[in-house]
């Protein structure tokens, strides 16, 4: 009976043991950042930020796919294949137009690597757009007599 459960326990152990991934020995990637605060900006602005990133693993990193949370959030990323110690940037524009108050968009990045997928955010406050000063925009003066 002892030799069955001692038997049991190795077999499950040695299981799991190769069932888990080497991380060493996969795809990695290190973000500079993963949230970016751009303040207080007036709607309609857009705002262009680069998340910046370096490839840390001994396979090649590979990022099939950046989406924005909405429309308004437009990522651009490298496809190419980036070797152990590149640099890369995954480029953000929002448009902040029909947007008010406090803004948290992401970016979902989706990679090769054993903690994909990663998420950006790039946050911030809308304050309505300044009033133009146009003819339209100024009220109506009395006409003199």
């Amino acid at each position: 009976m002892r030799v069955l459960i001692v038997s049991l326990f190795v077999l499950v152990f040695t299981s799991v043991s190769l069932a888990q991934t080497d991380k060493s020995s996969t795809a990695g990637i290190k973000f500079t950042e993963l949230e970016y605060d751009y303040g207080t900006i007036q709607q309609g602005d857009k705002v262009h930020h680069e998340f910046q990133f370096t490839s840390t693993g001994k396979e090649p990193l590979m990022i099939s796919q950046a989406k924005g949370s909405c429309g308004c959030t437009v990522p651009e990323f490298p496809t190419q294949a980036l070797k152990k110690g590149e640099k890369g940037t995954i480029k953000v524009t929002f448009d902040s137009a029909g947007k008010m108050g406090s803004q948290d968009k992401t970016v979902t990045v989706i990679t090769n690597t054993p903690d994909s997928p990663i998420v950006l955010h790039i946050k911030g406050v809308i304050e309505p757009a300044a009033p133009l000063n146009t003819p339209e925009a100024r009220p109506m003066e009395n006409p003199k007599n």
